[in-house]
């Protein structure tokens, strides 16, 4: 079964439309497909959903889902970031938009007055090393993911979206040593707290299909751990683009199996339940 849970429309910063996106994977063959606008409710910015949206985007996924009745299933879904004291990826706080599913992801690593990305741009990544940081990408990539624990601490959300996320650029700017024992503790401490929260772990191809890396999120020891510890697995595309919707997928797919998986979450029966299906 193809399904993707992960996808961006014109309503935050992708580039396609609902209907365009749900057209193309129906010709993919896909079974289901879950949208997954970037949320900050009741904030925004010019790559979130914009407040007044909600309702349309709402009504927008609705309607699409009755022209697939029957051929391919629709969800509805937000990516909603972490950031303390500002944003938290919670089922309630978004209830009022009937969503089937919540993304919970870190983006952001609050910095002096400011909070900047870890995925935005190599130099972006850069400058809050080196301006926030010491020049420390471990101290960094260690506040990166304690940001993630806390999350999964005090969220309540059906997904974690691209758990090392932080190593978008690593590919090209080698700033973090993933074979050091600091960076394995760092994982192991995120994958137990992924496994008490109960959630569904992403296999995220979309730095793949944005030419940063060759390997989906998570990396192979970080995904081991999680297969260690029974955290259910989906693959998500992170599409941006409706010609991304199944990006590398077959590469996932090996790097499950690799892992140990042997079968994959393609349904929310609820926000807190999970339907699976073989490899």
């Amino acid at each position: 079964m193809k399904t993707n849970f992960h996808t961006h429309t014109t309503f935050c910063d992708g580039k396609d439309s609902v209907g365009e996106n749900a057209s193309l994977a129906y010709e993919k063959g896909f079974s289901a497909l879950g949208f997954s606008a970037h949320a900050l409710y009741p904030f925004s910015s010019d790559w979130h959903i914009a407040v007044e949206e909600y309702g349309a985007y709402r009504d927008e996924i609705a309607r699409v889902k009755s022209i697939f009745a029957g051929k391919m299933k629709i969800l509805a879904g937000f990516e909603v970031d972490y950031i303390p004291g500002i944003s938290v990826p919670s089922i309630k706080r978004y209830e009022a938009f009937a969503p089937d599913f919540i993304i919970g992801s870190v983006h952001y690593v609050p910095a002096g007055n400011e909070c900047l990305t870890v995925d935005d741009s190599p130099s972006e990544l850069l400058r809050l090393a080196n301006d926030f940081f010491g020049g420390s990408a471990r101290k960094m990539t260690e506040r990166y993911f304690e940001l993630e624990r806390e999350m999964l601490r005090k969220g309540d959300f059906s997904i974690i979206g691209h758990p090392d996320l932080v190593l978008k650029f690593n590919d090209t700017l080698s700033i973090i040593d993933e074979s050091e024992k600091w960076f394995l503790n760092e994982i192991e401490k995120t994958a137990d707290e992924i496994a008490r929260a109960g959630v569904v772990a992403e296999i995220n191809t979309g730095a793949i299909s944005r030419g940063y890396r060759k390997t989906p999120y998570p990396g192979a020891e970080f995904l081991s751990l999680l297969r260690a510890r029974n955290v259910p697995i989906t693959i998500n595309s992170d599409a941006h683009s409706k010609e991304a919707l199944d990006c590398a997928f077959d590469v996932a797919a090996q790097c499950a199996k690799a892992a140990g998986y042997t079968e994959t979450v393609v349904d929310f029966p609820t926000p807190a339940s999970f339907a699976f299906a073989p490899l």
